[in-house]
């Protein structure tokens, strides 16, 4: 048998389904079923096979991996759809578990916030019917998202969650509104609605009749490029120029110096009190329509009708210049607190235009047109580039939007990343710090993944595209961003609800300083009145409400620059509170990639420490910081060079990770491997080849099962085994050369991480592995980790987090996002690694680190703490100055004019506070 190896991209075999980890298992199963096929496995974006080149020659893996796919796509679904009656995070979490207990569902995902659910089905065991009948059994109904309208806009003018939530409770009212989320962090809207029953342009006229402004709606072809491309810095000129509200309170303002001017001058007292009415009426005006407008869509009492009311009982009463001082004022402090939210927003804003609008596109000159295949003799991109006009291809500028999944695209130096994409030709090295938050740039060659985002360096790359535009790594960021801003933390909703009740509260007590002095004490109506309109201004929450929201989106708009991803506020929270955090092993304390740490021959002690030699400590850029020990030798021995040479030459057509480091330690010392034949598996014991018509074995001791192992090989054996190294003996025509041991290293920054971690207070540190004891013991040593548990199954890490929560409350589970996955749900706060362009950790846990940086976990635990303290000053501070100001009220010593500018004040005071974590620093 004569093994051959293919490496097919995912996009390739699975055009439909190609970022879908659940098909490419199916995939990999289908395939390792067809005779010929040694091996199948999955290497990030592509797919590894070995085949019997007798059996299946090399052209024909590539059509053979096709057709298979094609049955996995034609078997397999992957629908999503909206979903109607769910009205609560935990009903969300039952309907999800429902859905992947039923026959035929390989995954269910529901997003509460979005109120989407995306699932997987097997179409020979079950139906949409099917699906759509269990959820109606439970109260839910499910509907194609394509079946509802969807308006998606920008609103001017909301700036507080008390003015999102009215005009989510007026929409909801409208006929035919399915959805409504308005979000005050980000100022946007999104309805989803029956366009049989309503269209979009009567939801803006409703918007807009409660007084905001409908700025900008969202194309279905790139639906996160228009906030972006139109968002213009909000200098403050510019931002009174794009709010035509702000003239009116610019006109008011006017009218009150010339009202004051007048009476400082002498005028007679009705110019100045004509002067101050005509400001109440131009500053008020829009305030007053706005109240109205609320009042009859939602039976309710907004801060603008108090705000008119207590403009109005001032006029009556005859302070003309305390009625202006209040419009004025009120005018004023929206406008400022529009324009810092303007401020906080942009951040957010700043990932909708990462991307560019267009693509370059490789077509064929002679089928413009056409499905676009890679050009022949790609490696020569550099020449075409240099030689745009050759007469094969032309460069087509294509909106990404309209840029097919398979399309070979250009990305010339120092432009950015269009669309996901893979490398086919060139090398350079590119920025990705906006996606992932890396510092440095990463090299990129033919293979390599690319994101939409990342700014090309000085090298010329053609690239396969490998996600449409609506599902790039980029797109899903800003989604999960977005979304982010829905998922209200706890300390969020309390403070809603407490608002909730404050207002009623403080218009009824209003209600009765107005009656009951002037009733039953005999004190002055004027005087009683004026204190009820104080209380009335006092009865706006505002700076309460936003005390929370606007630290959170400053959070985790830093976070997400970082390359970290906070899926909500209750996360953000959450994370600020953990005493206790678990640690998987594999790819995340240690870097997930295997290095020879020993070689020995016949005669030769083992060493006493592990001596890594997969990298010369002698070649630059080489150096591994991460082995198991410093002691990196400069030189083999011959007796050790030919044990290295004889399996790297067996294992050379091997892609498992354990053949990789063997060869990669050869490759590193430079050293000539032969040719070897006829490898083939010996399955779970190891490797067997010819070199030069001799046989060749690398592998443990079954594979030498008869044979007599050197007593001194045999003990080095064990002695690596019992350090928690993999250990493999090496013969060659007969002859044992020697044995070599393998081990996965401990990442670079892991002890310093954990060191990091004490120092934010947390408690405890815990490894859970599957690994076996003694590697796991070595790791918990090296990173100075308090337990280490070793050989757990996923259910019983989930065992493990379940002891460590009734130990220390509060616990966070930090792995890869899929394998973790049960142990990731049951914690706190479930973080996963390498995040980037992979689904299911994004989907799964509740912060992502898209890089794969241990070291970002330290700042997204600071930040979160920081958050926290942030939220607690806002609201002890909004708290204080209200309670201070109904004492006053009651006592006669707050005035009109006075309530209002400590009010919108405090609510400016809370959100520039909140605003420093977007400049957060560990340590500061």
């Amino acid at each position: 048998m004569t093994l051959t190896t293919v490496t097919l991209a995912r996009p390739l075999v699975l055009p439909q389904s190609a970022d879908c980890d659940c098909c490419a298992g199916h995939l990999l199963e289908a395939l390792r079923a067809r005779s010929g096929v040694a091996a199948a496995q999955l290497d990030g974006a592509q797919i590894v096979l070995q085949v019997d080149a007798e059996v299946v020659p090399a052209g024909a893996a590539e059509q053979l991996a096709r057709e298979a796919g094609l049955r996995i796509t034609q078997r397999y679904d992957h629908p999503v759809f909206a979903v109607e009656g769910m009205d609560c995070a935990d009903c969300a979490r039952t309907f999800e578990h429902a859905l992947a207990r039923l026959t035929g569902v390989h995954y269910a995902i529901v997003n509460f916030a979005a109120a989407r659910l995306r699932l997987e089905y097997d179409r020979e065991l079950t139906s949409v019917d099917a699906i759509v009948g269990l959820a109606r059994s439970l109260g839910y109904a499910l509907r194609p998202p394509q079946a509802l309208g969807t308006l998606a806009c920008s609103v001017d003018g909301m700036c507080c969650a008390v003015e999102a939530g009215v005009l989510e409770q007026a929409l909801r009212r409208m006929p035919g509104v399915q959805q409504v989320a308005a979000d005050p962090a980000l100022a946007r809207l999104s309805v989803g609605y029956d366009p049989r029953l309503l269209a979009a342009d009567q939801i803006v006229a409703q918007v807009e009749q409660l007084g905001f402004r409908v700025a900008q709606a969202d194309t279905p072809a790139h639906p996160h490029a228009t906030p972006g491309r139109t968002a213009r810095r909000a200098w403050p000129g510019e931002f009174v120029r794009s709010h035509p509200k702000n003239a009116l309170t610019i006109v008011c303002g006017a009218l009150i110096v010339a009202a004051w001017l007048a009476g400082l001058l002498g005028a007679p007292a009705a110019v100045a009190t004509s002067l101050y009415v005509l400001a109440t009426l131009t500053g008020g005006a829009l305030v007053a329509r706005s109240g109205w407008a609320v009042l009859r869509a939602t039976h309710t009492l907004d801060i603008n009708l108090l705000m008119t009311i207590a403009a109005t009982g001032a006029l009556l009463i005859g302070e003309y210049a305390e009625g202006a001082a209040v419009v004025f004022l009120f005018a004023l402090g929206n406008a400022l607190e529009g324009y810092t939210m303007d401020r906080a927003r942009r951040s957010i804003r700043a990932l909708m235009q990462l991307a560019p609008e267009t693509a370059r596109v490789l077509k064929p000159r002679a089928a413009t047109s056409g499905q676009t295949e890679h050009p022949a003799g790609s490696d020569a991109v550099a020449d075409r580039l240099a030689a745009p006009s050759a007469p094969e291809y032309d460069e087509v500028e294509t909106p990404i939007a309209q840029v097919a999944v398979g399309a070979v695209i250009v990305i010339r130096p120092g432009e950015r990343v269009p669309l996901d994409a893979q490398v086919l030709a060139g090398t350079s090295a590119v920025n990705q710090a906006p996606i992932t938050g890396e510092s440095m740039p990463a090299e990129k060659a033919a293979g390599a993944e690319l994101y939409a985002g990342s700014i090309n360096g000085e090298g010329a790359l053609e690239a396969r595209v490998t996600r449409p535009a609506n599902d790039s790594t980029l797109a899903r960021i800003i989604d999960l961003v977005e979304t982010a801003q829905a998922q209200k933390s706890r300390t969020q909703r309390l403070i809603d609800r407490f608002a909730t009740a404050y207002t009623p509260a403080v218009i009824g007590l209003a209600l009765l300083v107005a009656l009951l002095p002037p009733l039953l004490a005999g004190g002055a109506w004027a005087l009683w009145f004026y204190r009820a309109l104080v209380l009335l201004v006092i009865a706006c929450p505002c700076a309460l409400v936003i005390s929370t929201p606007v630290s959170i989106v400053s959070a985790i708009s830093a976070a997400a620059r970082a390359g970290v991803l906070f899926k909500g506020g209750a996360a953000l929270e959450a994370a600020g509170g953990l005493r206790a955090i678990a640690f998987d092993k594999t790819g995340t304390l240690t870097s997930g990639r295997p290095l020879v740490t020993d070689v020995i021959v016949p005669g030769e002690p083992a060493p006493a420490g592990a001596a890594a030699i997969s990298r010369r400590a002698d070649q630059p850029g080489q150096a591994d910081d991460h082995s198991l020990s410093r002691n990196l030798p400069g030189a083999l021995t011959s007796q050790q060079e030919r044990v290295l040479q004889v399996a790297a030459a067996v294992e050379r057509q091997s892609t498992h990770p354990l053949a990789r480091a063997i060869v990669a330690a050869a490759e590193a010392y430079g050293l000539a491997i032969p040719a070897a034949t006829e490898a083939r598996m010996a399955g779970g014991r190891g490797v067997l080849a010819l070199i030069d018509g001799r046989p060749a074995l690398v592998g443990n001791r079954a594979l030498f099962e008869g044979q007599p192992i050197p007593a001194g090989l045999d003990a080095n054996y064990a002695e690596l085994e019992q350090a928690g190294r993999t250990a493999m003996l090496v013969s060659y025509d007969g002859a044992f050369l020697g044995v070599l041991a393998v081990a996965d290293q401990p990442r670079r920054e892991s002890r310093a991480t954990v060191a990091a971690l004490r120092q934010l207070g947390l408690a405890h540190v815990a490894v859970l592995t599957g690994d076996a004891a003694p590697v796991a013991a070595q790791v918990g040593a090296a990173v100075a980790a308090d337990e280490v548990r070793a050989g757990l199954l996923p259910e019983q890490k989930l065992v493990a987090i379940g002891e460590l929560l009734g130990r220390y409350g509060s616990v966070a589970m930090v792995g890869d996002g899929i394998n973790d996955a049960p142990a990731l749900a049951r914690a706190t706060v479930g973080i996963a690694m390498g995040a980037a362009g992979s689904d299911a950790a994004l989907e799964t846990a509740d912060v992502a680190l898209m890089a794969d940086d241990l070291g970002k976990l330290p700042f997204a635990i600071g930040l979160s703490r920081a958050a926290r303290r942030l939220i607690i000053q806002n609201i002890a501070f909004a708290l204080v100055v209200k309670a201070v100001f109904l004492v006053a009220t009651l006592l006669g010593a707050a005035t009109l004019w006075m309530a209002v500018f400590a009010d919108t004040g405090a609510a400016l005071i809370v959100i520039a506070n909140g605003m420093r974590l977007l400049r957060y620093q560990p340590g500061r």
